[in-house]
């Protein structure tokens, strides 16, 4: 069987899910693009979607809900400057899309009609970050509810405190189609799945919650035994641990990071701040820092959407420009921001790759994709062990920051009383509050552990929400506020 190209392939499925069943091709595309750029813009792109999304739920032994949808349209998009012009519509047709290029390209009525120009025809160039699967089809329904018993299963035998469990599967089958203004045609074909698992474990009276799961961009075949353990042992732990903890001191204090999931607070304190939308308008605390030391030597941090199979990565963004590993902060100095192609052209920069948008229904915007730090050459052993007395964080709930100050409030949600580099009990309700620009300034030790989270990330944004990942090594940071319950 001689197969094709990635990326040929790709828009070959792209024009049989949102062309070929409208009466519609690339001709009509240029027609379309051609209408907006009879007044003068600085970009336009059409942005076609279909997706395909699955859900179950299992609790109390039984499948509570189960669920799928299909949701398919087009957002049709002018830019002039800093303004937008935006259109969308859930009916796929040629009449739909020259009504939604007309009214866009009222943004610039107020400059002068030009000749459009017709622009040469650029493919997005190769990659192939993950299969171009549907990964609803990978199991079937049977089976997709034996995986979820067998998580129920395994966390009630683990622990006869385990008095309740809920599971839930989630797939979804994304399949994008962009076409530029300057002639840029691009498509992408986006699976994503994702397990999770909750328990309450219950002693003497008191209750407590426990989470774990993962997912990526890839089949269903990827939650084997091993794995479906792993996320049980986590939601297991974490509920058995608080049950014995004990209220959080609070206070000025040194606190340890642990990897992975933690860097969620990277992700909040430092990652929005580095977008290019906060930074040209000089909202961001980073702003106009780009060369100066913003933290500690030996802090290096990226986003970086080309991580094959992760939940934050995409071959291409979703303006139709591939994905980078963009390095942000390199050994406490700022390198750069994360752009889309408006912000990025307004800055006088390129993009980033990191143009991303909720739907066929939003407009993009710079967004972040897999964001971690990079490991140091400590062991995590040393690290805990330097602590004289203090916090030790291992994972974390919900949290906020404000983007102009850079201040942040975060909820841990496994945490640990250290004192003299012993772990001495587990402790509840304690909340890390700090600056994210000063916080990394106060770094003290990078382990040598990075990891990456397990695949659970959602970024909300302008009431927007993106799949992203997460990553940090352990992390001795001095001088955090900890609001604590003690």
């Amino acid at each position: 069987m001689i197969s094709r190209e990635p990326t040929i392939e790709r828009l070959a499925t792209a024009r049989s899910l949102l062309l070929e069943p409208f009466g519609l091709d690339e001709s009509h595309l240029a027609k379309a693009l051609s209408a907006i750029k009879a007044h003068q813009v600085d970009d336009a792109d059409l942005y076609f979607q279909y997706t395909r999304s699955e859900a179950w739920s299992l609790e109390e032994g039984i499948v509570k809900t189960g669920s799928f949808s299909i949701d398919q349209g087009v957002g049709v998009r002018a830019v002039a400057g800093e303004k937008t012009a935006f259109a969308y519509s859930d009916d796929i047709s040629e009449a739909s899309l020259m009504d939604a290029a007309v009214t866009v390209r009222a943004i610039a009525g107020a400059h002068q009609n030009r000749k459009a120009k017709v622009p040469t025809r650029k493919v997005a160039g190769i990659r192939s970050l993950y299969p171009s699967l549907d990964p609803m089809g990978t199991l079937n329904s049977f089976d997709k509810v034996q995986l979820l018993e067998k998580v129920e299963q395994l966390a009630k035998a683990k622990d006869p405190r385990i008095v309740q469990v809920m599971a839930g599967l989630a797939s979804e089958y994304d399949v994008v189609m962009v076409a530029r203004a300057d002639g840029t045609l691009a498509a992408d074909v986006r699976p994503l799945v994702r397990l999770s698992v909750t328990v309450i474990a219950e002693q003497k009276g008191r209750r407590e919650v426990g989470s774990g799961g993962g997912g990526g961009r890839f089949g269903l075949a990827y939650f084997d035994d091993a794995m479906i353990n792993s996320y049980v042992d986590d939601a297991v732990h974490a509920a058995l641990t608080n049950l014995d903890a004990r209220p959080a001191p609070a206070g000025v204090m040194t606190v340890v990071l642990g990897p992975g999931w933690p860097g969620v607070l990277l992700h909040e304190a430092i990652g929005h701040g580095l977008e290019g939308d906060f930074n040209r308008k000089g909202s961001s605390a980073f702003s106009g820092m780009i060369g100066k030391r913003v933290a500690a030597k030996g802090v290096t941090v990226l986003d970086d959407g080309t991580i094959s199979d992760r939940r934050g990565s995409l071959n291409v963004d979703d303006e139709g420009c591939p994905s980078q590993r963009n390095v942000l902060i390199e050994d406490g100095i700022l390198k750069g921001y994360i752009q889309d192609a408006m912000n990025a052209r307004l800055m006088g920069v390129k993009p980033t790759g990191n143009g991303r948008r909720e739907s066929y229904a939003h407009i993009p915007m710079p967004r972040m994709t897999n964001t971690y730090m990079l490991g140091g050459d400590k062991s995590a052993e040393e690290i805990v062990a330097s602590l004289k007395k203090g916090l030790y964080a291992t994972n974390f709930g919900g949290g906020q920051v404000d983007i102009t100050s850079g201040k942040f409030v975060f909820s841990a949600s496994e945490a640990y009383w250290v004192e003299n580099g012993k772990i001495q009990y587990p402790v509840k309700g304690a909340t890390l509050v700090g600056s994210g620009p000063e916080c990394l300034k106060h770094v003290s030790m990078i382990g040598n552990d990075m990891r990456l989270d397990t695949g659970v990330g959602v970024c909300g944004k302008e009431g927007q929400s993106v799949p992203v990942g997460v990553g940090q090594p352990t992390l001795r940071i001095e001088g955090l506020t900890v609001g604590g319950t003690a």
